[in-house]
């Protein structure tokens, strides 16, 4: 046994602990709640998480690069918004490029994190958590207390989160699951197959070795937090079309979320590894956890967002005990050849 956890990646033993986990919790709640295992809660979990699922992604490139993004949550909050009222006004906008405005919006949010943490030297968690309340500020001073209705967003919009394009019997797959697992294939693939992109590990790893080979680390944090501002601002577009209404409270909390979906899914909280399957893994496990203690009657709200912080917790510990183990069984696999 120990010969084999030796022998294996500590990304894929992650892996496993992940499906198991999460297997064991849809197991769990099954026993706990009526219905529970049907299509239209499967339904419910994708479509919840297909929001969650591109902020989580940006996130993880961010950390990555031993950093971390706590303004995703305002930035979808300010995107949903902004672009909930621009279609107000221009409801005849293309589906495309109402995408990509979005996109943009929140690439310029990421931007402004980007300058002060990459050229301006300033620890991410102190430049996010100022930004973090300056977007929800400027987003109650801008929005003056209104809210973005569904009377007021285009048709198209406001079915989009229904619009099937596949199903397996009571399962659906809707279209803003597969533009979230799209961005999950398409990130995915640029890291494991993109020399530019593996920047992003690199410098997380060894960011004096990486700036010794050449490599601008300046510049590679500061693309991280753009994409994670762009991918941020699809979550916000994707959330504008699940709810509709949009206040200035929407997207508190996802900042939390993300997180836990990035560090449950094995990124390394330290940089430097970490893979956009664990991240997807992560993302399902930490939303099927909330909504199921949504339907659950014993559980309070406030428990819902304790829970998520000690996921978070356990993570990190777990993800540092099982590092130094596998370690040590290397080291000791190592000097008996």
């Amino acid at each position: 046994m120990k010969r084999l956890m030796s022998s294996t990646s500590p990304q894929t033993l992650r892996l496993v602990a992940l499906f198991l986990a999460l297997l064991a919790t849809v197991l769990f709640f099954s026993t706990q709640i009526d219905g529970y295992l049907s299509g239209r809660m499967f339904n419910r979990i994708a479509t919840s998480a297909a929001v969650v699922l591109p902020i989580a992604v940006g996130q993880a490139i961010v950390v990555m690069t031993r950093n971390i993004d706590l303004s995703a949550g305002s930035t979808l909050g300010v995107v949903a918004y902004i672009t909930g009222q621009t279609l107000g006004t221009m409801p005849d906008l293309h589906p495309a490029l109402v995408v990509l405005m979005a996109m943009g919006f929140g690439a310029a949010a990421g931007a402004i994190n980007g300058i002060l943490i990459a050229f301006g030297r300033v620890p991410s968690i102190i430049v996010t958590l100022g930004t973090l309340a300056l977007f929800r500020s400027f987003l109650v001073e801008y929005s003056n207390a209104t809210t973005i209705t569904t009377a007021s967003l285009p048709v198209w919009l406001v079915d989009l989160p229904q619009k099937v394009l596949f199903s397996l019997g009571p399962l659906e797959m809707r279209l803003t699951v597969v533009l979230a697992l799209a961005v999950c294939v398409i990130v995915g693939l640029a890291l494991s197959r993109l020399r530019v992109a593996r920047r992003f590990l690199a410098v997380g790893s060894n960011p004096d070795a990486v700036q010794m080979a050449g490599i601008n680390s300046a510049w590679v944090v500061f693309v991280a937090f753009v994409l994670s501002g762009a991918l941020a601002g699809l979550s916000g577009f994707i959330f504008l079309a699940k709810f509709g209404n949009i206040t200035v409270v929407a997207g508190l909390g996802f900042e939390l979320k993300s997180i836990a979906a990035v560090v449950v899914g094995g990124v390394s909280i330290m940089g430097g590894s970490g893979s956009i399957l664990g991240v997807l893994m992560g993302t399902v496990l930490v939303d099927t956890i909330d909504n199921s203690l949504t339907r659950w009657d014993l559980v309070s709200e406030f428990w819902r967002d304790a829970l998520l912080g000690m996921l978070i917790m356990a993570a990190v510990t777990v993800d540092t005990l099982a590092s130094r183990s596998l370690t040590r069984l290397r080291g000791r696999s190592g000097g008996g050849q």
